[in-house]
């Protein structure tokens, strides 16, 4: 019979590792913010969901919008002039959590939706002195979700863990 013999303090020391590891876990959670912030640049990259499927097109009411403005809108939707939405994703990591996400006021409407009005609307006048009233928004704004956590996330999210955890133990 072939033994092998693990002296106490080897365990010790490899406990002592992973419990420091799991104390503080911000290493790993900046290393699934990364991970998140790549895959939803990807998701605006592709048009689709984090589950991969196709954000609702364009209607031709805003494609005609941008046009009254001289402006080009990028090949997606929420790909708009000035790419703003898709160039601020960011993430904070902390000893037990990790966000990511975007800071730019109207991207919670372009992940979650919303109807027609739903904010309210604008009354004033328009720079020839004609009175307007204008609803917020002033169409319905199909859901087009770039966050969350799809079926090829997962598996990235528990091969991450597993590295760390690895990595504490030190395998």
């Amino acid at each position: 019979m072939i033994r092998h013999e693990l002296k106490e303090d080897e365990i010790t020391e490899g406990l002592a590792r992973l419990a420091a590891a799991l104390t503080d876990m911000t290493p790993l959670m900046q290393d699934l913010g990364e991970l998140m912030v790549r895959s939803t640049e990807q998701n605006f990259a592709t048009g689709t969901d984090p589950e991969g499927n196709a954000w609702a097109p364009r209607k031709p009411s805003t494609l005609a919008a941008y046009a009254k403005r001289g402006d080009t809108p990028g090949p997606r939707p929420l790909i708009g002039p000035s790419k703003s939405l898709s160039t601020t994703i960011s993430h904070a990591a902390t000893a037990t959590s990790v966000e990511w996400g975007s800071n730019m006021i109207y991207a919670a409407v372009m992940q979650l939706g919303a109807a027609q009005g739903e904010f309210g609307a604008r009354i004033g006048k328009d720079k020839n002195g004609r009175d307007f009233f204008m609803t917020i928004p002033w169409g319905d704004i199909p859901a087009r979700p770039f966050l969350g956590v799809g079926p090829t996330d997962r598996e990235n999210i528990l091969e991450t863990i597993t590295e760390y955890l690895a990595t504490a133990a030190g395998d």
